[in-house]
């Protein structure tokens, strides 16, 4: 069952585009009047649209987390990305066709939808806004990328400690970490759906990463315990995820 309510407090997302635009108090303030204009709150592993669908609006993540995924017809699953608080949930809104993939929930997810009429009219009398909009597509474009690039030639291993470090570097970015530790509801099956790997390697292959005493993933939560040496293994580089470099304690290895 789908509920409205009134977001209330500044959007995470208000928050999250300064790092893209020089937002202005005024910016803010109209941008988090547009997304409270119609708030859902979907209940975990729901269907927020479905492939095929022709969607009248936006979505914008205010809290929880989503996917966008492909589903062929005997049910085999492609998670194609991960959306948390801030993030805008489709790239290419304005092109005037049925939806080519689907997008659900994972975790309880409040959710701004905003008309596309609204976010055209917005980001002409912002242009600050439409800028920072444009921005937060091209760092989806390059996640994808990354993706791409995990499942052609990365091992298991890499591209297993490469989701990790990337969802970790976004939720802190975005003040949603606490310490070494972040909410990581993401089950193996997940993982498994977003990396193309089966539910057994990917549970072997997070124990492997225990045993090296670089993450401990238990009761929904990750906690990396060596972040650095992680992001080595992973080959990872955050220079695509476009962070404030005020926010990011660590460079690129």
């Amino acid at each position: 069952m789908t509920a409205y309510c009134s977001f209330g407090n500044r959007s995470h997302l208000s928050l999250h585009l300064p790092a893209f635009a020089n937002l202005t108090e005024a910016d803010r303030e109209i941008l988090d009047t547009v997304l409270n204009r119609r708030v859902r709150v979907l209940p975990p592993r729901h269907d927020i649209i479905r492939e095929g669908d022709r969607p009248g609006h936006v979505c914008f993540i205010l809290d929880g987390w989503a996917q966008r995924y492909k589903q062929l017809a005997d049910g085999r699953r492609q998670i194609l990305s991960f959306f948390v608080a801030g993030d805008l949930c489709d790239a290419n809104v304005f092109i005037p066709c049925a939806m080519d993939h689907s997008l659900s929930t994972i975790t309880q997810v409040q959710l701004a939808e905003v008309a596309k009429p609204d976010l055209r009219e917005l980001a002409e009398a912002i242009p600050r806004v439409g800028e920072a909009l444009r921005r937060t597509e091209q760092v989806a474009i390059a996640i994808q990328r990354e993706w791409t690039t995990s499942i052609g030639q990365r091992t298991a291993y890499e591209r297993i400690a490469h989701l990790f470090c990337e969802m970790f570097m976004r939720l802190r970015d975005g003040g949603a970490t606490q310490g070494d530790t972040c909410d990581f509801p993401l089950t193996q099956s997940d993982i498994a759906d977003a990396t193309g790997l089966t539910q057994v390697h990917v549970n072997r292959t997070i124990q492997e990463m225990r045993r090296d005493g670089l993450i401990e993933l238990r009761n929904r939560q990750l906690t990396m315990h060596d972040l650095d040496r992680l992001m080595a293994v992973a080959l990872f580089n955050p220079h695509y995820l476009h962070l404030d470099p005020a926010e990011s304690q660590h460079q690129p290895v």
